[in-house]
């Protein structure tokens, strides 16, 4: 990993800034589901701990496992940290469900019921302890955490800023540039855009995805850092050089303790 590449620190601070200090916690949603969330989110809260951030990651709904958040195991391990008080009380992972699917049916299948407002309460809980919390979603940003209720809705009810994970498979462009407009549409702040090369199969294919998003970001007149994860099996290389670049931010975050 590059030791000279800017933090991403500086995004949030940014963010922090923009918000008059109002928002701590970052939505972390992808264009669909396996597409890099729990390791961009890993790495993020790993930079953020080596600049001494206070920072926790949180799990919106855990779906198709047992026990404990898989998810938030990831994020632990990228963090270099063990098993926090709030992971084993459940805050960190308000609803954790058996069968692999979306939270609304993964909780009728459990016969259970999810309260938006008892995530929205664990999450203010953790706002409470740490200076940034980053909150992964589940699955792509349409995705119904009740009957009623989709996860865009939430994250517009609370304000969150979104940081965006996308890839270079097939079809991710047209589900980017979905997701993206329907971000705009209901004035989410996109904070960023990360772009996972795991996947990557056809280079052209993949940098034309770059310029293709860039050019219609440039139309709408939106600037948008972005970000790419390299091929995670070569050492998780991570450059995060293109959206972590505002090194005149780090010192307002920092007195927000």
């Amino acid at each position: 990993m590059k030791k000279d590449i800017a933090s991403p620190i500086t995004l949030f601070t940014l963010l922090l800034k923009r918000n008059n200090m109002k928002s701590k916690t970052f939505f972390i949603t992808g264009i669909d589901t396996n597409i890099g969330k729990s390791i961009a989110t890993g790495w993020m809260a790993k930079y953020l701990l080596d600049k001494n951030i206070r920072v926790i990651t949180q799990k919106l709904i855990q779906t198709g496992c047992h026990g404990f958040s898989e998810d938030l195991e990831i994020h632990r391990q990228l963090m270099g940290i063990s098993f926090q008080k709030s992971d084993l009380e459940g805050i960190t992972c308000p609803y954790l469900f058996s069968y692999p699917c979306s939270p609304h049916l993964a909780a009728e299948i459990d016969q259970q019921e999810i309260d938006p407002g008892f995530i929205q309460t664990c999450t203010q809980k953790l706002e409470s302890e740490y200076q940034i919390v980053l909150l992964e979603g589940a699955g792509g940003i349409m995705v119904p955490i009740t009957r009623k209720l989709l996860t865009i809705d939430y994250i517009e009810q609370n304000k969150y800023p979104v940081i965006l994970v996308t890839s270079s498979r097939l079809g991710s462009l047209n589900h980017t540039l979905l997701t993206l407009e329907a971000c705009f549409a209901r004035n989410i702040e996109v904070a960023g855009i990360i772009y996972n090369r795991f996947q990557e199969s056809d280079k052209q294919i993949s940098d034309d995805f770059i310029q293709t998003i860039q050019e219609y970001l440039n139309r709408i007149n939106k600037k948008i850092p972005f970000a790419t994860m390299n091929d995670l099996a070569n050492g998780m290389n991570v450059d995060f050089g293109n959206i972590f670049n505002k090194k005149e931010y780090l010192t307002s975050i920092l007195s927000v303790r």
